[in-house]
Protein backbone atom coordinates (compact mmCIF):
# COMPACT_ATOMS: atom_id res chain seq x y z
CA UNK A 1 0.00 0.00 0.00
CA UNK A 2 1.11 3.56 -0.66
CA UNK A 3 2.42 5.61 2.24
CA UNK A 4 -0.07 8.25 3.45
CA UNK A 5 0.16 11.94 2.64
CA UNK A 6 -0.72 14.93 4.84
CA UNK A 7 -1.41 18.33 3.32
CA UNK A 8 -0.36 21.71 4.72
CA UNK A 9 -2.28 24.70 3.38
CA UNK A 10 -1.34 28.26 4.34
CA UNK A 11 -3.37 31.38 3.75
CA UNK A 12 -4.87 34.65 4.89
CA UNK A 13 -8.21 36.06 3.75
CA UNK A 14 -8.39 33.77 0.72
CA UNK A 15 -12.17 33.39 0.92
CA UNK A 16 -13.65 31.23 -1.84
CA UNK A 17 -10.18 30.38 -3.12
CA UNK A 18 -9.38 28.63 0.17
CA UNK A 19 -12.60 26.60 0.06
CA UNK A 20 -11.75 25.47 -3.48
CA UNK A 21 -8.22 24.59 -2.37
CA UNK A 22 -9.43 22.45 0.54
CA UNK A 23 -12.06 20.76 -1.63
CA UNK A 24 -9.39 19.77 -4.16
CA UNK A 25 -7.54 17.86 -1.42
CA UNK A 26 -10.54 16.00 0.00
CA UNK A 27 -10.22 12.25 -0.41
CA UNK A 28 -6.64 12.50 -1.70
CA UNK A 29 -4.74 13.00 1.56
CA UNK A 30 -4.90 11.51 5.03
CA UNK A 31 -5.16 14.85 6.81
CA UNK A 32 -5.42 18.54 5.92
CA UNK A 33 -3.74 21.10 8.17
CA UNK A 34 -4.69 24.70 7.46
CA UNK A 35 -2.46 27.41 8.93
CA UNK A 36 -4.25 30.75 9.17
CA UNK A 37 -2.29 33.98 9.41
CA UNK A 38 -4.69 36.46 10.96
CA UNK A 39 -7.61 36.16 8.53
CA UNK A 40 -10.59 38.44 9.13
CA UNK A 41 -12.90 36.90 6.52
CA UNK A 42 -13.88 33.76 8.41
CA UNK A 43 -11.31 31.56 6.69
CA UNK A 44 -10.42 29.65 9.86
CA UNK A 45 -14.05 28.78 10.60
CA UNK A 46 -14.68 27.78 6.98
CA UNK A 47 -11.62 25.52 7.02
CA UNK A 48 -12.82 23.80 10.21
CA UNK A 49 -16.21 23.26 8.62
CA UNK A 50 -14.45 21.69 5.64
CA UNK A 51 -12.77 19.21 7.98
CA UNK A 52 -9.30 20.74 8.20
CA UNK A 53 -7.20 20.84 11.34
CA UNK A 54 -6.74 24.60 11.82
CA UNK A 55 -3.63 26.22 13.27
CA UNK A 56 -3.98 29.94 14.07
CA UNK A 57 -0.61 31.67 14.07
CA UNK A 58 0.18 34.06 16.89
CA UNK A 59 0.26 37.35 14.98
CA UNK A 60 2.09 38.98 17.86
CA UNK A 61 5.21 37.53 16.27
CA UNK A 62 6.45 38.62 12.81
CA UNK A 63 4.62 36.70 10.10
CA UNK A 64 6.34 34.88 7.24
CA UNK A 65 5.10 32.13 4.94
CA UNK A 66 8.06 30.04 6.15
CA UNK A 67 6.83 30.30 9.73
CA UNK A 68 3.34 29.23 8.64
CA UNK A 69 4.70 26.22 6.73
CA UNK A 70 6.74 25.12 9.74
CA UNK A 71 3.69 25.40 12.00
CA UNK A 72 1.79 23.14 9.65
CA UNK A 73 4.70 20.74 9.28
CA UNK A 74 4.80 20.34 13.08
CA UNK A 75 1.23 18.95 12.98
CA UNK A 76 1.92 16.36 10.26
CA UNK A 77 2.57 12.69 10.88
CA UNK A 78 2.52 11.12 7.41
CA UNK A 79 5.84 10.37 5.66
CA UNK A 80 4.93 12.68 2.75
CA UNK A 81 3.61 16.24 3.01
CA UNK A 82 1.92 18.20 0.24
CA UNK A 83 2.45 21.92 0.77
CA UNK A 84 -0.10 24.16 -0.95
CA UNK A 85 -0.77 27.90 -0.95
CA UNK A 86 -4.36 28.73 -0.10
CA UNK A 87 -4.95 30.44 -3.45
CA UNK A 88 -4.21 27.23 -5.37
CA UNK A 89 -6.31 24.25 -6.42
CA UNK A 90 -4.61 20.84 -6.56
CA UNK A 91 -5.18 19.10 -9.87
CA UNK A 92 -6.71 15.60 -10.14
CA UNK A 93 -4.09 12.86 -10.15
CA UNK A 94 -1.28 15.01 -8.81
CA UNK A 95 -1.16 13.60 -5.27
CA UNK A 96 -0.92 10.00 -6.50
CA UNK A 97 1.70 10.86 -9.14
CA UNK A 98 3.94 12.76 -6.71
CA UNK A 99 3.49 10.16 -3.98
CA UNK A 100 4.43 7.36 -6.37
CA UNK A 101 7.52 9.19 -7.55
CA UNK A 102 8.77 9.79 -3.99
CA UNK A 103 8.18 6.15 -3.12
CA UNK A 104 10.03 4.97 -6.23
CA UNK A 105 13.08 7.19 -5.71
CA UNK A 106 14.26 7.18 -2.11
CA UNK A 107 16.93 9.79 -2.89
CA UNK A 108 14.36 12.49 -3.61
CA UNK A 109 13.15 14.90 -0.93
CA UNK A 110 10.91 17.08 -3.10
CA UNK A 111 8.67 16.54 -6.11
CA UNK A 112 6.88 19.37 -7.87
CA UNK A 113 4.92 19.73 -11.11
CA UNK A 114 3.38 22.37 -13.36
CA UNK A 115 1.69 25.23 -11.58
CA UNK A 116 -0.56 27.24 -13.90
CA UNK A 117 -2.38 30.50 -13.55
CA UNK A 118 -6.17 30.19 -13.41
CA UNK A 119 -6.74 33.19 -15.69
CA UNK A 120 -3.53 34.14 -17.54
CA UNK A 121 -5.59 36.05 -20.08
CA UNK A 122 -7.09 38.35 -17.41
CA UNK A 123 -4.01 40.56 -17.18
CA UNK A 124 -0.46 40.76 -18.46
CA UNK A 125 0.69 40.28 -14.87
CA UNK A 126 -1.14 36.97 -14.52
CA UNK A 127 0.41 35.85 -17.80
CA UNK A 128 3.87 36.75 -16.50
CA UNK A 129 3.23 34.56 -13.46
CA UNK A 130 2.16 31.68 -15.71
CA UNK A 131 5.41 32.01 -17.67
CA UNK A 132 7.38 32.11 -14.42
CA UNK A 133 5.83 28.82 -13.24
CA UNK A 134 6.88 26.97 -16.44
CA UNK A 135 10.16 25.53 -15.19
CA UNK A 136 12.25 22.76 -16.83
CA UNK A 137 11.32 19.09 -16.39
CA UNK A 138 13.64 16.78 -14.49
CA UNK A 139 16.24 17.42 -11.83
CA UNK A 140 15.75 20.86 -10.30
CA UNK A 141 17.57 23.17 -7.94
CA UNK A 142 14.43 24.37 -6.19
CA UNK A 143 10.65 24.22 -6.02
CA UNK A 144 7.95 26.78 -5.33
CA UNK A 145 5.33 26.99 -2.61
CA UNK A 146 3.39 24.00 -3.97
CA UNK A 147 5.31 20.72 -3.69
CA UNK A 148 5.21 17.27 -2.12
CA UNK A 149 8.06 16.64 0.29
CA UNK A 150 9.53 13.77 2.26
CA UNK A 151 8.81 14.75 5.84
CA UNK A 152 11.89 13.11 7.39
CA UNK A 153 14.21 14.98 5.02
CA UNK A 154 12.62 18.37 5.73
CA UNK A 155 12.75 17.82 9.48
CA UNK A 156 16.38 16.66 9.28
CA UNK A 157 17.54 19.97 7.75
CA UNK A 158 15.54 22.08 10.19
CA UNK A 159 12.51 22.92 8.07
CA UNK A 160 11.97 26.34 6.53
CA UNK A 161 14.05 29.35 7.60
CA UNK A 162 11.38 31.35 9.43
CA UNK A 163 12.89 34.82 9.24
CA UNK A 164 12.97 34.84 5.42
CA UNK A 165 10.19 37.07 4.07
CA UNK A 166 10.58 35.54 0.58
CA UNK A 167 12.57 32.80 -1.15
CA UNK A 168 12.09 30.27 1.64
CA UNK A 169 11.63 27.33 -0.76
CA UNK A 170 14.92 27.80 -2.68
CA UNK A 171 16.67 28.24 0.67
CA UNK A 172 15.21 24.95 1.92
CA UNK A 173 16.04 23.15 -1.32
CA UNK A 174 19.62 24.42 -1.19
CA UNK A 175 20.06 22.90 2.26
CA UNK A 176 18.42 19.67 1.14
CA UNK A 177 20.77 19.36 -1.83
CA UNK A 178 23.74 20.03 0.45
CA UNK A 179 22.54 17.11 2.58
CA UNK A 180 22.49 14.85 -0.49
CA UNK A 181 18.79 14.95 -1.36
CA UNK A 182 17.33 15.51 -4.82
CA UNK A 183 14.54 17.75 -6.11
CA UNK A 184 12.54 16.66 -9.16
CA UNK A 185 10.10 18.47 -11.46
CA UNK A 186 7.55 16.07 -12.98
CA UNK A 187 5.89 16.63 -16.33
CA UNK A 188 2.48 16.66 -14.65
CA UNK A 189 -0.23 19.17 -13.81
CA UNK A 190 0.09 20.07 -10.14
CA UNK A 191 -1.92 23.16 -9.16
CA UNK A 192 -3.91 26.08 -10.52
CA UNK A 193 -2.91 29.38 -8.95
CA UNK A 194 -5.01 32.53 -8.78
CA UNK A 195 -2.59 35.46 -8.68
CA UNK A 196 -5.36 37.93 -9.49
CA UNK A 197 -2.84 40.71 -10.19
CA UNK A 198 -4.66 43.47 -12.02
CA UNK A 199 -2.59 46.58 -11.28
CA UNK A 200 0.99 47.44 -12.07
CA UNK A 201 1.49 48.51 -8.45
CA UNK A 202 0.76 44.94 -7.31
CA UNK A 203 3.16 43.51 -9.87
CA UNK A 204 5.80 46.07 -8.85
CA UNK A 205 5.59 45.09 -5.15
CA UNK A 206 5.78 41.40 -6.03
CA UNK A 207 8.86 42.02 -8.20
CA UNK A 208 10.44 44.19 -5.53
CA UNK A 209 9.99 41.30 -3.09
CA UNK A 210 11.91 39.08 -5.51
CA UNK A 211 14.78 41.58 -5.50
CA UNK A 212 14.82 41.54 -1.71
CA UNK A 213 14.98 37.73 -1.80
CA UNK A 214 17.86 37.82 -4.30
CA UNK A 215 19.89 40.09 -2.02
CA UNK A 216 19.21 38.09 1.11
CA UNK A 217 19.74 34.76 -0.62
CA UNK A 218 23.06 35.91 -2.04
CA UNK A 219 24.12 37.23 1.37
CA UNK A 220 23.36 33.89 3.00
CA UNK A 221 24.47 31.41 0.32
CA UNK A 222 26.27 33.41 -2.35
CA UNK A 223 29.68 31.89 -1.76
CA UNK A 224 30.96 29.09 -4.05
CA UNK A 225 29.96 26.51 -4.98
CA UNK A 226 26.28 27.49 -4.73
CA UNK A 227 26.52 31.16 -5.77
CA UNK A 228 22.86 31.30 -4.77
CA UNK A 229 21.05 34.10 -6.62
CA UNK A 230 24.30 35.96 -7.25
CA UNK A 231 23.67 36.25 -11.00
CA UNK A 232 20.05 37.40 -10.49
CA UNK A 233 21.16 40.01 -7.98
CA UNK A 234 23.96 41.24 -10.23
CA UNK A 235 21.58 41.73 -13.16
CA UNK A 236 19.11 43.61 -10.98
CA UNK A 237 21.73 45.97 -9.59
CA UNK A 238 23.40 46.60 -12.94
CA UNK A 239 20.24 47.21 -14.98
CA UNK A 240 18.09 48.69 -12.24
CA UNK A 241 20.63 50.89 -10.46
CA UNK A 242 24.17 50.97 -11.83
CA UNK A 243 23.47 51.85 -15.46
CA UNK A 244 20.81 54.52 -14.71
CA UNK A 245 23.11 56.26 -12.24
CA UNK A 246 26.08 56.17 -14.61
CA UNK A 247 23.99 57.51 -17.50
CA UNK A 248 22.58 60.30 -15.32
CA UNK A 249 26.05 61.31 -14.16
CA UNK A 250 27.35 61.25 -17.73
CA UNK A 251 24.41 63.38 -18.89
CA UNK A 252 25.12 65.97 -16.21
CA UNK A 253 28.60 66.36 -17.67
CA UNK A 254 27.61 66.06 -21.34
CA UNK A 255 23.86 66.09 -22.00
CA UNK A 256 23.89 64.07 -25.29
CA UNK A 257 24.87 61.08 -23.11
CA UNK A 258 21.14 60.59 -22.44
CA UNK A 259 21.08 58.67 -25.73
CA UNK A 260 22.63 55.83 -23.75
CA UNK A 261 19.16 55.22 -22.29
CA UNK A 262 18.38 53.53 -25.60
CA UNK A 263 20.16 50.53 -24.18
CA UNK A 264 16.89 49.67 -22.41
CA UNK A 265 14.63 49.40 -25.48
CA UNK A 266 17.51 47.61 -27.20
CA UNK A 267 17.51 45.07 -24.38
CA UNK A 268 13.75 44.63 -24.72
CA UNK A 269 14.17 43.93 -28.44
CA UNK A 270 16.97 41.45 -27.77
CA UNK A 271 14.93 39.53 -25.18
CA UNK A 272 11.77 39.57 -27.32
CA UNK A 273 13.64 38.18 -30.31
CA UNK A 274 15.10 35.45 -28.12
CA UNK A 275 11.92 34.58 -26.23
CA UNK A 276 9.25 35.55 -28.74
CA UNK A 277 7.14 37.48 -26.23
CA UNK A 278 7.19 41.29 -26.23
CA UNK A 279 5.20 41.62 -23.02
CA UNK A 280 7.53 39.30 -21.13
CA UNK A 281 10.58 41.10 -22.53
CA UNK A 282 9.26 44.56 -21.62
CA UNK A 283 8.36 43.66 -18.05
CA UNK A 284 11.58 41.68 -17.57
CA UNK A 285 13.57 44.85 -18.27
CA UNK A 286 11.22 47.10 -16.30
CA UNK A 287 11.28 44.65 -13.42
CA UNK A 288 15.00 45.19 -12.90
CA UNK A 289 14.22 48.60 -11.39
CA UNK A 290 11.79 47.02 -8.90
CA UNK A 291 14.25 44.23 -8.10
CA UNK A 292 17.02 46.75 -7.47
CA UNK A 293 14.70 48.63 -5.12
CA UNK A 294 13.99 45.44 -3.22
CA UNK A 295 17.72 44.66 -2.95
CA UNK A 296 18.39 48.16 -1.62
CA UNK A 297 15.64 47.67 0.93
CA UNK A 298 17.41 44.55 2.18
CA UNK A 299 20.79 46.30 2.43
CA UNK A 300 19.28 49.26 4.29
CA UNK A 301 17.48 46.97 6.72
CA UNK A 302 20.67 44.98 7.34
CA UNK A 303 22.71 48.15 7.90
CA UNK A 304 20.16 49.38 10.42
CA UNK A 305 19.89 45.90 11.96
CA UNK A 306 16.13 46.25 11.91
CA UNK A 307 13.56 43.49 11.68
CA UNK A 308 12.46 42.41 8.22
CA UNK A 309 8.97 43.55 7.20
CA UNK A 310 6.78 41.45 4.96
CA UNK A 311 6.39 42.77 1.39
CA UNK A 312 2.81 41.99 0.33
CA UNK A 313 1.53 42.66 -3.17
CA UNK A 314 -2.20 42.09 -2.58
Amino acid sequence: MSAPVDAVVIGRNEGARLIACLASLQGQVQRIIYVDSGSTDGSAAAARQAGADVVALDMGQPFTAARARNAGLARTRAPFVQFVDGDCVVQPGWIAAAQGHLEADVDLAVVCGRRRETAPEASVYNRLCDIEWDTPIGSARACGGDAMMRRAAIVAVGGYTEDLIAGEEPDLCLRLRAAGWGIWRLDAEMTRHDANITRISEWWRRTRRAGYAYAEGAARHGAPPERHWVAELRRALIWGLGLPVLILLAALIWWPAVVLLLIYPAQVIRLARRGGDWGWATFTVLGKFAEAGGALRYYIRRARRSRAQLIEYK
